[in-house]
């Protein structure tokens, strides 16, 4: 049985164990015994979510322990070096279900609780030749080592779990695509104007029957357009991933239970995929140079003869254009911030401003044509139930709300089809046609709506010939009683 530390108690039996200043009994070493390989794993994750192993790492020892009844536990010993250090792990470990221990060799006695604010101490220690003695207020036991573990292989072996708000994190991605769609994803990037750099990477052949490696391309995007995360996501043969921490990335809509980026373990040289599903991950020790993906783009020799015979590699024939056409879309509207309301609505327009808050006024554009007013908002059309709204698709392209173009090209794309200037705002109306208007001709709704009324001149009077007239005196004076004529006497009272 164990015996509580006293304050400041002069002796202890445990060999290594002393007093620190605080009077807490302390060894050179700290030890975490746990009964299994998911809580090591439950450990980690919860102490790297707020600290770093960094510090831990230089003397982390990971085995496995065989007790004298043949049971397997996991052993984690590091130095222990503080209170504070131990204290931490010590509360981890007892919320994962681990035993918390101190000491120096061969002997460790459980770390200090509540009940034990200072420690403990073992009175009689084992006399057992086994390479490891735990002496508990439950229990003393006695352990051999068995085999040592690797935290790197430990981690390599946990699945990732699945999270579906990994899917429309913004940051860089890491692509892998299958030796057929590599090509095809580099184009696709090239032409849509996305950075990227891009390897091949070789694996062994799967067996002996297999006489070529398998290879794969690895595409490395600083940021990823959001229309390409659908098909970077779900396109069969290519896999995206999110990178954690240098040299190690999990597959999109998975996490690691483990924060990687405090386990320092991994080689930033090298590469580590955590795929989802059960699936084994993808170790690469050494990832090879990768070059821009416009390096690998078609390329044009101007200069010198040129055989007749020879195709530009970047040659595009006329036969291959088609007509940019607009058609019904089933997908929800997005960014409708314009109307075009024709010259007949006006007058609605002029009698729906008398209920626009002030907040919709001042955000809201106006340009009048010859074919109606087109009204812009960057918040959003809806105040202004009007007219034919549309969608905004690119900061200078505006297409019917309920529609898209046709072929499905990316925004950019678009833009340097239709050859859109700077300054210039392109409408394509359901009709067919493509409207462009100067952004100088759009002016503030909000000094486009008042109207003021004529003013009047008004002649005012002066007012000093006034103020010099004499004010007029106003007095009350008795007039007396009436008399009757002839009778010398007055009428009489009522």
């Amino acid at each position: 049985m164990l015996e509580r530390i006293a304050l400041y108690q002069p002796r202890l039996h445990t060999p290594g164990l002393s007093l620190d200043s605080k009077g807490v009994a302390l060894g050179a070493k700290g030890l975490v015994l746990l009964p299994s390989i998911d809580r090591l794993v439950a450990l980690l994750a919860v102490y790297t979510r707020d600290r770093s192993l960094e510090d831990l790492l230089p003397s982390l020892d990971l085995y496995v322990a065989r007790s004298a009844i043949g049971q397997r536990e996991i052993v984690l010993e590091f130095a222990a070096e503080s209170t504070e250090r131990m204290d931490r792990i010590a509360e981890t470990g007892r919320l994962v279900g681990g035993l918390t221990f101190t000491g120096t060799t061969r002997h460790f006695v459980q770390y200090r609780d509540a009940a034990g604010p200072f420690g403990y101490d073992a009175p009689q220690l084992s006399g057992s030749d086994a390479a490891l003695a735990l002496y508990h207020d439950r229990f003393c036991q006695t352990y051999d080592r068995e085999k040592p573990a690797d935290l790197r292989s430990v981690l390599l072996r946990v699945i990732p779990r699945a999270d579906a708000s990994t899917r429309l994190e913004p940051g860089p991605r890491i692509v892998i695509a299958e030796p057929g769609l590599g090509p095809a994803i580099v184009h696709y990037f090239v032409r849509s104007d996305v950075r990227a750099e891009v390897c091949v990477v070789e694996w062994p052949p799967r067996s002996a029957l297999d006489e070529e490696p398998r290879r794969r391309f690895i595409l490395r995007v600083p940021d990823p357009p959001h229309r390409m995360q659908p098909l970077l996501n779900s396109t069969p043969g290519v896999t995206s991933f999110v990178p954690v921490a240098p040299g190690v990335a999990v597959e999109v809509g998975f996490r690691h239970p483990v924060q990687l980026k405090a386990c320092p373990i991994f080689d930033a040289a090298g590469l580590v995929l955590w795929r989802g599903r059960g699936d084994d991950p993808w170790v690469i020790e050494r990832l090879p140079p990768m070059g821009d993906v416009l390096a690998l783009a078609r390329i044009d020799l101007g200069g010198g003869a040129r055989d007749s015979q020879t195709i530009p590699l970047d040659a595009t024939p006329d036969e291959v254009r088609v007509r940019l056409r607009l058609a019904p879309s089933t997908r929800p509207w997005r960014r409708v911030t314009a109307t075009w309301i024709a010259p007949e609505q006006l007058g609605i327009l002029r009698q729906v401003a008398y209920a626009l808050p002030r907040s919709t006024i001042e955000r809201t554009q106006i340009a009048l044509t010859r074919e109606g007013a087109i009204v812009r908002s960057s918040a959003g059309i809806e105040g202004l139930p009007m007219g034919t709204f549309f969608s905004e698709v690119h900061p200078d392209i505006y297409v019917p709300a309920g529609h898209e173009s046709v072929p499905d090209v990316a925004a950019d794309v678009l833009a340097r089809a239709l050859n859109v200037s700077p300054g210039q705002i392109l409408f394509l109306c359901p009709d067919g046609r493509a409207v462009t208007l100067e952004r100088a001709a759009f002016a503030s709704l909000e000094s486009a709506l008042i109207q003021a009324p004529p003013s009047q001149p008004l002649a005012a009077e002066a007012v000093d010939p006034a103020l010099d007239d004499r004010p007029i005196d106003l007095r009350v004076e008795s007039i007396g009683l009436p008399r009757f004529p002839g009778s010398g006497r007055s009428p009489p009272r009522a």
